[in-house]
């Protein structure tokens, strides 16, 4: 016989599976995504962890009538992963993970794209080709006190930088210039 916890747990997962298999969630499968790992399990407290899935981006799409990039940008993506630490330990070992992270995420073929030190804040950005385009954003800002982890998959252009930029609310987002290609 279940007990009424052994009960909760077997519902849990089967919720968790198929809010996975349905879309709610980011996909695992996808080539733009990126196993973010904590940047120092000892050293942060994650305080959100969001992962929105293609169904949510469709849903959200069609539902914006007024903005034709932001519409056109959310059809685009198959997923969007959040994760935001708290620092409460060692930053600067904190800051070493986040290097070995960004050396990680290169030999599994990311390309750093942005690094930008700013004032005790540091922001990178890394980009996943295929031949088909960009698959995959991440983008990782950090300061003393916080970490912020974005990974955003699907098929991304260039010229929407900027929107991904604005949408995830990256002051300042540089303009996109796109060169001419023969």
């Amino acid at each position: 016989m279940m007990t009424h916890s052994k009960v909760r747990v077997w519902l849990v997962a089967c919720l968790s599976i198929s809010l996975a298999a349905c879309g709610i969630t980011a996909p695992r499968g996808n080539a733009g995504y990126a196993n973010l790992d904590s940047p120092g399990m000892f050293d942060t407290d994650r305080t959100t962890s969001l992962s929105i899935g293609p169904t949510l981006l469709r849903f959200a799409s069609a539902h914006i009538d007024d903005d034709p990039e932001t519409k056109a940008l959310l059809k685009s993506l198959d997923g969007v992963r959040i994760k935001i630490y708290e620092v409460n330990g060692d930053g600067d070992r904190v800051a070493r993970d986040l290097v070995r992270m960004g050396q990680k995420l290169q030999g599994d073929h990311w390309a750093p794209v942005m690094l930008v030190n700013e004032g005790g804040e540091r922001t990178q950005m890394f980009a996943k080709s295929s031949s088909r385009g960009i698959q995959g954003l991440i983008i990782v800002s950090a300061d003393e006190s916080e970490v912020v982890m974005i990974n955003v998959m699907g098929d991304i252009k260039p010229t929407h930088f900027k929107d991904v930029m604005m949408a995830l609310n990256v002051d300042q987002a540089p303009d996109v210039q796109l060169a001419a290609v023969d």
